[in-house]
């Protein structure tokens, strides 16, 4: 009997959370009505583009049209983090979508980075700026210094020179990335993540050269994180200071991947930010 009440009131809690989310989702439909917008994903680091399934699901049910980009040696990206000879290969793909016909002539689109995918659309900011409506950085760049964990660096040259690529550890993971994530989102990155290849810092500074004619000219919007222990919110509110934005969105009850934390939250916001610089 004790079973069966727990089993109903899970039932209960279920059906509670669908008709919040699809009534927060028919909320948001009606108020931007035959306002579609085109938001391309980029993830961050040894993610890929699976890490952003939750609000792909949100926006294209609200009738917007989403692409997630995997960057080289990401996700099911076929190259190898020590094939990329520069960190411009990495961007690679995203230059490439960018470019092609996948963004219609005229097309403006709202272009989305996650932690170090910040430095791929800015990349992309640089290259494509009349392309890029608004570009949105949530929680972008790296973070600082901490304890490794269960993280590891590769030293495929020889434990003489520099390191080549870095691994996240799952407990590094649970304990800094994914502490409010449903533990099912934390589990399929486990199984996904990939090692990054880790660039020169003449190699960036080379390819992220960025111009105030061209990377400037592009509104640029800072998603903040409350409880971030990855870029902690202290060093976000630093970079928004010293490079202040159109626009900074505070998201509360969020860890480092808001999009599996805070996924409604986070799609809302983009779809409130898309309408604003449409």
């Amino acid at each position: 009997m004790e079973q069966v009440k727990k089993k109903h009131q899970q039932t209960l809690v279920f059906i509670l959370f669908l008709i919040i989310l699809f009534s927060n989702s028919g909320l948001s439909s009606s108020s931007s009505e035959k306002r579609k917008h085109h938001f391309v994903l980029v993830h961050g680091s040894c993610h890929g583009a699976w890490s952003w399934y939750k609000v792909i699901t949100l926006l294209k049910s609200w009738g917007h049209n989403v692409s997630a980009i995997d960057l080289g040696a990401s996700g099911v990206n076929e190259k190898k983090a020590l094939e990329l000879k520069s960190i411009s290969e990495y961007f690679e793909p995203l230059s490439e979508f960018m470019g092609s016909s996948s963004v219609g002539e005229g097309e403006k689109v709202v272009l989305v980075g996650h932690s170090l995918g910040g430095l791929a659309i800015s990349h992309a900011m640089e290259h494509f700026p009349n392309k890029i409506s608004v570009a949105v950085f949530v929680t972008a760049l790296m973070p600082e210094k901490r304890p490794l964990l269960d993280n590891h660096y590769a030293y495929d040259d020889g434990p003489n020179k520099p390191a080549t690529r870095f691994f996240f550890g799952p407990r590094y993971l649970a304990t800094y990335l994914y502490q409010l994530s449903p533990p099912q989102d934390w589990n399929l990155a486990t199984t996904l993540v990939r090692p990054r290849k880790i660039f020169s810092e003449e190699d960036m500074t080379k390819v992220l050269a960025l111009s105030h004619r061209r990377y400037g000219s592009v509104s640029r919007v800072f998603v903040m994180t409350e409880n971030d222990l990855s870029v902690y919110p202290k060093f976000q509110r630093w970079m928004t200071t010293h490079n202040p934005p159109n626009r900074v969105v505070e998201i509360s009850g969020s860890d480092h991947m808001v999009m599996m934390s805070q996924p409604i939250q986070l799609s809302h916001h983009f779809q409130t930010i898309a309408n604003h610089f449409d």
